[in-house]
């Protein structure tokens, strides 16, 4: 051990990692997880599909751009710590409004400076996602180790993220409303139909199916989120009871959701997916689009077989599915996120297939 090293990352497997504590000093116990993202660390710290989890960022240097109003995902960040190799204290760029650290520390988010994450990634990618414990650099393994496995992870986290109420996001020219399903849901993806004339009511996870027809929507998104998706039972009650009334568009979670609502299977991947690089090939049109990607689970693509869901896009990393479509009921969600900020872009064109999907339902 180096002395100098204040803090330590203590594996459910006992393995340790020491660095140097920023933001918030606290005590964490979550699961780590990492992402290769180049940039968008902002956005990555204000996801609340990261409720719970410390993220391990592959790439080196972290904060150098500091933080920007404009660019949070959520309005208070609920991550529970970011592990980085280097954090720069000094951030160059003209619309930096605050550090990186001091948003940490005022939101309590923990972090390890100095950390070895190349070598992290791998131990997670070879021995799958695992719980840890932050802990000051002193603490004994045995002793962190006992604290680590006497408090089980969560279950309820959509209901921790999710908005308590109804609220309004208009659009300047609005042409359709759209019933958002917070289920964690991104401020990018809200902007990105606010863009495409879509006045946006964004609703409580657990809201009933019959308040949500009585909102009048002319289409449903179900939004991305935390955990794992077979928790999330009142959304795929909804999804059975609304299909085929309105089309129905999911990211992420919502994917999940809609394919566990037609009778589908998940299951937890080995590290997940967590990044801006990930190719996936749309099945219909042929093209390979590069998706930014934030997940622990995918669809058992066996388990699909007389659901009446066919799959439009897959994984040519791992071959796991990315797309299903109903075209029957107008339902059709994607594993990635193609609202992504900063990016990728290339899959944006979905909205616009949610769109076109809402048209065509107002003419029938």
């Amino acid at each position: 051990m180096i002395l100098e090293y204040d803090k330590k990352i203590i594996l459910e497997d006992g393995t340790e990692f020491y660095g140097f504590g920023f933001g918030a000093d606290s005590e964490k116990i979550v699961e780590v997880v990492f992402n290769t993202s180049m940039v968008g660390y902002q956005e990555i710290l204000s996801d609340p599909s990261y409720i719970g989890q410390a993220v391990v960022m592959t790439y080196p240097l972290i904060g150098n751009y500091g933080i920007c109003t404009d660019d949070y995902e959520t309005k208070v960040p609920t991550i529970s710590a970011l592990i980085v190799r280097e954090y720069n204290e000094r951030p160059s760029n003209f619309r930096a409004e605050e550090t990186l650290e001091q948003v940490m520390q005022r939101y309590g988010i923990a972090g390890i400076a100095g950390v070895d994450t190349r070598r992290l990634a791998r131990h997670i990618r070879d021995k799958g996602t695992c719980r840890g414990l932050i802990t000051q650099g002193t603490t004994p393994n045995l002793a962190g180790f006992a604290r680590l496995r006497s408090i089980p992870l969560p279950t309820n986290q959509v209901a921790q993220v999710s908005t308590k109420v109804n609220w309004l996001s208009p659009a300047e020219n609005p042409k359709y409303h759209v019933v958002a399903v917070d289920c964690g849901i991104k401020h990018n993806i809200i902007r990105s139909l606010n863009q495409r004339n879509c006045n946006v009511t964004i609703v409580p996870w657990n809201i009933p199916a019959e308040e949500v027809e009585q909102l009048h929507p002319d289409g449903i998104f179900l939004s991305n989120g935390p955990g794992n998706p077979e928790n999330v039972t009142p959304v795929m009650e909804l999804v059975r009871q609304l299909r085929g009334k309105y089309p129905i568009f999911g990211i992420c979670l919502g994917h999940q959701i809609i394919a566990l609502s037609y009778g589908a299977k998940t299951y937890k991947l080995k590290f997940g997916h967590r990044g801006g690089n990930h190719p996936v090939q749309n099945l219909i049109t042929g093209k390979v689009e590069i998706t930014s990607q934030n997940h622990s689970y995918a669809v058992d693509a066996e388990s699909l077989a007389g659901t009446g869901l066919e799959i439009t896009h897959v994984n040519l990393l791992d071959k796991t599915v990315e797309g299903l479509c109903c075209e029957k009921d107008h339902v059709f969600c994607v594993q990635y996120h193609p609202e992504s900020a900063p990016g990728p872009q290339d899959s944006s064109y979905l909205f616009d297939e949610f769109i076109r999907r809402m048209e065509e339902c107002s003419h029938a």
